[in-house]
């Protein structure tokens, strides 16, 4: 039997025990395979993606099915994280050579020796520094019970993916919840300094002066990680009290927390996902003073729940999604999350130009965690979403102001947490039920 998949956010104060939804009624949707759609031409042709492998994972010791997290590809190589299972062993983060994608080969694990703790993200550079030069991997560490020793971000040279080492760990402070860690993170680099920036969830890990909700840490030298810089959001909302609330514009209670995280990539713009403070634009271009720049906000029936974010066209169109696992809350418009597209080319005045939302994350009102978009990839003009029920959705953002879905990828009992473009295939991750991989096999004709 598989584990009860635990949810990417869970924030204290307007989280599960706030929202009115019968816990014991998850359920999943979906149909094998693509849903048929017209033939589009050039990037637009996604009428003939297919499930070409499903990799289920099993914990190496016991064979119980292991609850897969996010999902990054680099070189050729996938990386998936491990969620939270049920008897909370620490499954790291699993290694798969993608030579042949329709039959991913598992060739390592790692950060699996960390008890007590779960792996959710992990991202992977090329950086040179004085002190390395090689892949670089940053993969999060979240405690999951007390026999966790130690949790934040530990740091990883995958130059070989077969064989990768442990190069040093960056720890959250003791006081951070006797050390929650960290729950989303990038890697971006500047000339040669490789910095890592941790969004640590504060909203539900407040430690008065140390909440480290988010932080920048220089890993030039991984054996050394220096914390560098630490976001206030009293610098840019004052009356934010110390539980991370704030009251809007709209007389709306809103709740803090800085869940994920991306930079540009010239490294000089970071964007915060910062739930219902919206996204946060930071100048990061001096790292030990980045500067506010600019955040996105909400109208009053909007809930907040900004979860993650992508960047199209040059940096100057902002893809946030929000994780909105609520859909009926009083005073809120009804139906679960969905992705609000900005126009950034003015980043001190973000411009909201559309939304985009599936008709089950319009129309359905139970089901937990449900119909709520995840997270976004962008590849040229198109948009990338994993949406756990609704599974994969893909969407022509050509014209930003009105996106057009294109495609569905929506397996049988469909969980899909994370998605990743990489070469010519689709990676997905299903929180229950493994690795997914997509590819274009056939031009419409019955010919492959």
């Amino acid at each position: 039997m598989f584990a009860t998949p635990a949810l990417a956010c869970d924030i204290d104060g307007w989280g599960k025990g706030d929202y009115e939804y019968d816990a014991g009624s998850s359920y999943r949707y979906g149909d094998e395979g693509m849903n048929e759609i017209p033939v589009m031409e050039g990037s637009k042709n996604v009428s003939f993606l297919k499930e070409t492998a499903a990799v289920s994972l099993n914990a190496s010791e016991s064979g119980l099915p292991v609850t897969g997290a996010d999902v990054y590809a680099y070189k050729g190589y996938a990386y998936m994280g491990t969620h939270r299972l049920g008897s909370g062993s620490n499954e790291g983060i699993r290694v798969f050579d993608m030579k042949d994608p329709s039959n991913p080969v598992e060739v390592a694990k790692f950060a699996d020796n960390l008890p007590g703790t779960w792996q959710e993200k992990i991202i992977v550079k090329s950086v040179n520094t004085p002190h390395f030069k090689g892949d670089l991997a940053v993969v999060s560490v979240q405690r999951f019970n007390g026999d966790a020793e130690k949790v934040g971000t530990v740091i990883y040279d995958v130059t070989d993916p077969v064989n990768p080492i442990e190069l040093g760990f960056w720890e959250t402070p003791e006081a951070h919840l006797n050390g929650g860690g960290t729950h989303e993170l990038y890697l971006t680099t500047q000339g040669n300094r490789a910095l890592l920036l941790a969004a640590n969830s504060g909203s539900y890990r407040r430690s008065g002066g140390e909440i480290h909700d988010f932080v920048i840490v220089d890993v030039s030298n991984p054996a050394e990680p220096q914390e560098i810089y630490q976001f206030d959001p009293k610098t840019v909302i004052p009356e934010v009290d110390q539980t991370y609330r704030f009251v809007d514009e709209h007389n709306q209670t809103r709740s803090i927390s800085v869940h994920s995280v991306i930079a540009d990539t010239t490294g000089k713009y970071a964007y915060l996902s910062a739930w219902d403070m919206g996204t946060v634009i930071l100048d990061i271009s001096n790292p030990e003073e980045a500067e506010f720049v600019g955040r996105t906000s909400y109208e009053e029936q909007v809930q907040g729940a900004a979860h993650s974010a992508a960047l199209a066209k040059g940096g100057n169109v902002l893809i946030e999604t929000r994780e909105v696992f609520n859909p009926v809350r009083h005073g809120y418009e009804q139906g679960f999350g969905y992705v609000r597209i900005y126009d950034i080319k003015d980043k001190a005045n973000p411009e909201l130009i559309s939304t985009f939302q599936t008709d089950n994350a319009e129309n359905m009102t139970t089901g937990y965690p449900g119909f709520t978009v995840h997270d976004p990839k962008v590849l040229g003009n198109t948009l990338y979403l994993s949406h756990y029920f609704d599974g994969v959705r893909i969407v022509d953002i050509t014209s930003p102001s009105n996106p057009e879905e294109i495609g569905a990828y929506v397996p049988e009992k469909s969980n899909i947490w994370g998605v990743f473009v990489h070469r010519n295939y689709i990676l997905a991750s299903d929180m229950e039920t493994g690795l997914k991989v997509l590819q274009k096999t056939g031009n419409g004709n019955g010919k492959k």
